[in-house]
């Protein structure tokens, strides 16, 4: 009975821990807020990232063992099948026994060594560089999943632009039709009608198998899967408020993780040039070893008695010269530390660079979104207008194609400025270091 009570709990245990993995993988309130988290937490960059932190941190403990004693246990056996001979007094006698063993535990532990100095020495800025490593991976995903996330509404948007379109086009070519029939016009304006409809309907076509290749796209960036469903969900008035920035923020380099993690590649040479200069110093360590000997010509009772041998030592070692080998190694480190000055250098320029252009894409983008919100405006009031007077004939159809196409152009333009902002938010605040995750 015990037995059948631990197999259903341990059965329910494994359903629920699947339960649970099925509900942690999906998201069934897909806001850009939880795409990103639930992009930090599956996407296998952030993942790799994690893992490489705790493979440093396996790397540091490993060579900080080396400050511990270090401590083995060995054993041998030996069958001599002829004894070596020694001559003594006018004879040669037999040296030895046919069968010998040895048992015994060696102990070694570094007093000076440079090795384990560095290894201490670098262990603090090793983590932290892992550690600016996931940060940097978490940005980068961060800025993808939103603006995969926004180039998925965008062709949302476009698409129902695009079948609102094609409503208005389908009502124009009915009224282009009944005038048509009743003689009020000839084919031209019917058959433009047509020509704008089935113009609408490939681009609608063209739109749904855009849809898909970004919902593929946005996927992938969250680490997401391919079966798994995925409604987004957003608040368009909300969006508005988000796209807007403070313009006026300073560029702070040291904020940006770029800098952060070459500061500490920098830190890290450094000690290399102190490791190189380390070359000079001598290796001091202590030993010690207690060993048990064991010998008989017969095997049975080889162990019946043993010979114990205990001994403790220090071994100092210094080289002298090597060929002028340590003075290369400094120089060298030396070198590769003022290549990481020049890095610096570099990356000041590029983050100007990205800022610059950053803020001058969103400024434009911002731009031409209030002027495309009123342009919006204008053409649906002028469509309306010359839709009612092509009805009552004052207008041809000719002027009916101008405005719905004005007015289609005001409303891919608008949508397009409104997601170019939100897009490119995140490359002024990446620029500026001030990505929140």
């Amino acid at each position: 009975m015990k037995y059948i009570v631990c197999l259903l709990a341990l059965v329910s245990g494994i359903s629920y821990n699947c339960s649970a993995q099925a509900t942690d993988s999906t998201i069934t309130n897909a806001t850009l807020s939880n795409c990103i988290q639930f992009a930090l937490t599956h996407q296998p960059a952030v993942q790799q990232s994690l893992i490489n932190q705790q493979i440093t941190e396996a790397q540091i403990h490993g060579r900080l063992s080396a400050w511990y004693p270090q401590i083995g246990l060995g054993a041998t056996y030996q069958n001599t099948f002829q004894l070596p001979k020694a001559y003594s007094a006018g004879i040669y006698v037999d040296q030895g026994t046919f069968n010998s063993s040895t048992l015994g535990v060696t102990g070694t532990q570094n007093l000076l060594n440079r090795d384990v100095i560095f290894a201490s020495r670098t262990a603090k800025d090793a983590r932290t560089l892992a550690k600016q490593n996931t940060v940097s991976s978490k940005i980068d995903v961060t800025v993808n999943v939103a603006q995969a996330f926004y180039d998925v509404l965008l062709t949302q948007k476009q698409l129902e632009l695009t079948g609102d379109d094609i409503v208005r086009l389908e009502a124009s070519l009915k009224d282009a039709h009944t005038q048509y029939q009743y003689g009020l016009v000839d084919k031209v304006d019917y058959k433009r009608a047509t020509i704008a409809l089935n113009n609408s309907k490939a681009e609608q076509k063209t739109f749904q198998e855009r849809l898909k290749v970004k919902y593929v796209y946005l996927r992938e960036q969250m680490g997401y899967s391919a079966t798994a469903p995925l409604d987004l969900v957003y608040d368009s008035a909300a969006m508005e408020k988000d796209a807007l920035i403070d313009t006026n923020q300073v560029l702070n380099y040291e904020s940006r993780i770029e800098f952060q993690q070459l500061e500490t590649q920098r830190r890290l040479l450094s000690y290399n040039v102190q490791y190189s200069k380390w070359g000079y110093l001598p290796t001091l360590s202590a030993y010690g070893a207690y060993n048990l000997g064991f010998a008989n010509n017969e095997f049975p009772p080889l162990y019946k008695n043993s010979f114990p041998t205990s001994y403790a030592g220090v071994t100092f070692a210094l080289p002298i010269f090597q060929g002028g080998k340590r003075n290369d190694d400094i120089k060298e480190a030396q070198l590769q530390l003022k290549l990481t000055d020049y890095d610096l250098i570099s990356l000041h320029n590029q983050v100007n660079t990205q800022y610059a252009t950053a803020m001058a894409n969103y400024k434009s983008n911002l731009n031409d979104y209030y002027l495309m919100k009123d342009n919006l405006a204008l053409s649906t009031d002028v469509y309306n207008t010359i839709q009612l007077q092509y009805k009552s004939g004052i207008k041809a159809y000719l002027d009916v194609v101008t405005a719905e196409s004005d007015l289609r152009t005001s409303e891919v333009t608008y949508v397009n400025a409104l997601y170019n902002v939100l897009s490119s938010k995140y490359d002024v605040q990446k620029a500026l270091g001030s990505i929140q995750y």
